[in-house]
């Protein structure tokens, strides 16, 4: 029988805490949930491998590194509310709930939310929920956010989006820049969003988030 608490243990010291991760919140969140159940029953011996994992219809769990590293960059606080877009099967939901008072996880698959809510509800995690969304929409109404935390690659985040942050609030997401990514940190003073390099990283494009077309004549 697989000892998945020891692969978490073996994730964090190998992979999260040498990528100068050292916020115990985050330390502490990510030893305690268990993230082979928020993948498909075919990929939990991959739950803990250093990679993106593709969870199928475009959607990615994204690798322990570069989620912890996004966390830290975040500078999350327990009072804070959070929005978790393209939160897959709720992994990334589970673990902002432990940081942070209230997570609303946003899916674009109303059958992927629901499963998603489930094993949240499963693991007695009961201030988070998922949704069905447009991911690029976010949730206004929950709204708003004192983080805001997408899960894969984007090219574009529009300012329906950045309205959704409280002044003072932070958003991170990775920015596709051509074969390579890059993390970068949105910091909102005065309603306007000051992006600011964190770190180099890679993930699929989620593709609500990529540029539209510009048609000229």
């Amino acid at each position: 029988m697989t000892d998945y608490a020891a692969r978490r243990t073996m994730m964090v010291d190998t992979q999260v805490r040498p990528s100068d991760v050292t916020k115990f919140p985050i330390i502490d969140a990510m030893l305690s949930v268990p993230r082979e159940s928020f993948v498909p029953g075919a990929l939990r011996e991959a739950a803990y491998i250093g990679e993106n994992l593709d969870l199928g219809d475009g959607r990615t769990l994204l690798d322990p590194r570069t989620f912890a590293k996004m966390l830290e960059a975040l500078d999350i606080q327990p009072g804070h509310v959070a929005l978790d877009l393209g939160c897959g099967l709720g992994y990334s939901t589970a673990v902002l709930a432990r940081l942070c008072a209230f997570v609303v996880g946003v899916e674009d698959d109303a059958t992927r939310a629901d499963e998603a809510q489930s094993l949240l509800s499963e693991l007695g995690i009961d201030n988070a929920a998922v949704i069905a969304g447009t991911l690029n929409e976010g949730s206004a109404k929950s709204g708003p956010y004192d983080i805001i935390l997408i899960n894969g690659a984007v090219e574009d985040v529009p300012q329906g989006l950045l309205d959704q942050l409280r002044d003072g609030g932070r958003i991170a997401c990775i920015f596709a820049e051509g074969t390579l990514g890059v993390v970068r940190v949105g910091h909102k003073i005065d309603d306007m969003v000051n992006w600011r390099y964190a770190f180099n990283a890679s993930a699929p494009m989620l593709q609500e988030f990529a540029k539209k077309p510009v048609f000229t004549l």
